[in-house]
C-alpha cells in the first residue's frame, strides 16, 4: 500500500536546514498544502518564499514551533486543522544527534535531545493517527538513522534513540496493517548537513567526502521508498551501506571486539583536549 502523498496535506517537522528542507522542496510539486515546522521561523520563512515563486497554487503555512514543548506542539496541531481540515501525510524528520563520550555531554544537550527525537516524535504521531484511521488513509515516515540499525561507541544516547524510533516505527507499522494509514522510516547515514555541528564530533577528524551524501539525495531516497510504501530505507554512500549490512549481519560479539579500542581511544582523546585546555 501507498501514502497518500499527492494532492494531499503534508507536516514535515525540522525544516529548517538539511534533510527537512530537501524533502520539502521534493514534495512541494505533489502536495495540495505543505506545513513546514521549526524553531527558526526567518528560515521557515525563505523556504516558504522560495516555494511559492516556484509553485504558487501550493498552500504554504509556516508553525515556529518547538516540539520539545507538547503544549505548543498541540497547539501547532490544532491550527493546522482549523485551517487545512486534516494531516494526511506526516514526516517526523527533527531531531538532534549527540556524538561524544557518555559523561562528557552536558544533561540538558541530552534531554532535549531524548525529547526531540523520542518523546516528540511520539506525541506528534499519536495526536495525527486517530484522524487518518477515521478516514482510512494516511501516511507517516519517520526518520531514524543507521545507528537505529547498529552501535558504536561514542554515541550511545544518540544510538539508543534511534533504536526506540525503529522499533516504534516497525511495530506501529504491523499494528496498521489494512487500516489505510502506511508507516515507514528513513535511515540515512553520513548526511552532509549541520548535524556534526550539534552532535559534535570526538575524533575531530572530517567525515569523508566518500562516506556522506548530500541532503537532498537523501531526502530523494527516502521519499521514493516512501511513496513505494516501503517499510524501511536506507540512505548510505555505498561503502556506507557494506559497512552497515556487514555489521547488521556480523555477530554481536564480534562486533564488541571490533569496537572494544575505540572506548578508550576516544577516552585518551578527551583527557589530551583536558590537558591542552588546562
Amino acid at each position: 500500500m501507498k501514502p497518500p502523498i499527492d494532492g494531499g496535506n503534508i507536516l514535515i517537522t525540522g525544516t529548517s536546514s538539511g534533510i527537512g528542507r530537501e524533502m520539502a522542496r521534493q514534495l512541494a510539486p505533489r502536495a495540495k498544502s505543505l506545513v513546514l515546522v521549526a524553531r527558526r521561523k526567518e528560515r521557515l520563512e525563505d523556504l516558504k518564499g522560495e516555494l511559492l515563486g516556484k509553485y504558487p497554487a501550493l498552500t504554504v503555512r509556516v508553525e515556529a514551533c518547538d516540539l520539545t514543548d507538547l503544549e505548543a506542539a498541540d497547539g501547532m496541531l490544532q491550527s493546522v486543522r482549523e485551517v487545512l481540515g486534516g494531516i494526511d501525510i506526516l514526516v517526523n524528520n527533527a531531531g538532534m544527534g549527540s556524538t561524544e563520550l557518555f559523561e562528557g555531554a552536558s544533561w540538558d544537550k541530552l534531554h532535549r535531545m531524548l525529547k526531540i527525537n523520542v518523546v516528540s516524535l511520539t506525541h506528534l504521531t499519536h495526536r495525527v493517527l486517530g484522524s487518518m484511521l477515521d478516514r482510512g488513509r494516511g501516511g507517516i515516515l519517520n526518520v531514524s538513522s543507521g545507528f537505529g540499525l547498529t552501535f558504536m561507541p561514542g554515541a550511545a544516547a544518540y544510538a539508543g534513540t534511534k533504536h526506540y524510533v525503529t522499533a516504534f516505527t516497525e511495530s506501529l507499522r504491523m499494528e496498521l496493517v489494512g487500516t489505510g494509514v502506511v508507516v515507514s522510516q528513513l535511515c540515512p547515514g553520513p548526511v552532509a548537513t549541520e548535524f556534526e555541528d550539534v552532535a559534535g564530533n570526538p575524533t575531530g577528524q572530517a567525515v569523508p567526502g566518500w562516506a556522506e551524501i548530500s541532503a537532498e539525495k537523501c531526502a530523494r531516497m527516502g521519499l521514493k521508498g516512501f511513496s513505494r510504501g516501503r517499510a524501511l530505507t536506507h540512505a548510505f554512500s555505498l561503502p556506507m551501506n557494506l559497512a552497515i549490512w556487514g555489521g547488521r549481519w556480523t555477530p554481536r560479539f564480534v562486533l564488541r571486539l571490533v569496537y572494544r579500542p575505540v572506548g578508550p581511544y576516544l577516552r585518551r582523546l578527551a583527557g589530551s583536549k583536558k590537558e591542552l585546555s588546562s
